[in-house]
């Protein structure tokens, strides 16, 4: 039931006061809340010590307001996310010995590419990818062999709502149909400088039962880093780990990955 006079209800003001928190605004003033959040100053006052006393935020002297310890550990107690996470952690600790840079684990949320899990060595390249953070599908190996392992609704879907994805960062369109089918025929996906310009992409899908994309598992790696596609089987066999580990059954439709030459891979794949 509403119980404001913007008609909205106070658990939707709560869960945008939860929302307004994100990966480049991790603290900030109950004032700057209320405005992210779109929530009145003294509702946003009110809901901020209400939730301080549960411990799903945290004030800190300073006056800034940050997410609190509890959220963390109702998180941690049950999700997907959290499952998949667990489930594919060995397969990860495996690749990343033999990678030593960036391997990662994603799934699809909100038209977004959603890392649940990351493992990184000190001396990897640099990364904006985060645990809990975001990044656009069309801009990642590991958002792009999602949606090309997704039903076609779901790839159309997408493209109705993001236009932007038809054109590389030039303003050149090409097709983008024709290259999720690319990508789908060689089973990977590999970006070059799509996120951060020195470093390359690779990720695999993780299968489900039904053939579609239920995460994907990929590695960061520095731009030009030698025998690339060697790291292909690695990683598809890490996913098929993964698939068994949480109870599907891969269909055993991935591609093997010599059906595009390594020099062909930076130039298809850079959108």
């Amino acid at each position: 039931m509403a119980n404001s006079r913007s008609g909205d209800s106070m658990l939707e003001r709560f869960v945008r006061i939860l929302s307004a928190f994100d990966a480049t605004k991790s603290s900030m003033t109950v004032a700057s809340l209320s405005r992210r959040a779109d929530v009145p100053l003294a509702t946003a006052y009110r809901l901020v010590d209400e939730m301080a006393r549960h411990e799903l935020l945290s004030k800190e002297p300073n006056g800034q307001v940050r997410l609190g310890l509890r959220l963390w550990e109702l998180a941690n107690r049950s999700s997907p996310a959290v499952d998949m996470a667990q489930a594919a952690m060995p397969f990860m600790e495996d690749i990343q010995s033999v990678v030593r840079q960036h391997t990662q684990l994603a799934i699809l949320k909100d038209d977004d590419v959603l890392v649940i899990e990351r493992l990184s060595s000190r001396t990897s390249v640099v990364n904006q990818a985060k645990i809990a953070g975001r990044m656009p599908v069309h801009r990642t190996a590991l958002g792009m062999v999602q949606l090309a392992y997704s039903p076609n609704h779901v790839q159309e879907s997408y493209l109705t709502r993001h236009p932007e994805a038809v054109a590389s960062v030039d303003a050149v369109s090409f097709d983008f149909r024709r290259h999720l089918v690319e990508i789908r025929k060689r089973g990977y996906a590999a970006f070059d400088g799509r996120v951060d310009t020195d470093t390359t992409g690779l990720a695999v899908p993780v299968l489900g039962r039904n053939g579609h994309a239920i995460a994907a598992i990929g590695v960061v790696l520095p731009l030009g880093f030698e025998n690339l596609q060697s790291l292909v089987p690695v990683l598809m066999a890490g996913a098929r780990g993964i698939a068994r580990a949480v109870g599907e059954k891969p269909s055993g439709t991935e591609a093997p990955p010599s059906q595009f030459p390594l020099n062909e891979i930076g130039q298809a794949d850079r959108l």
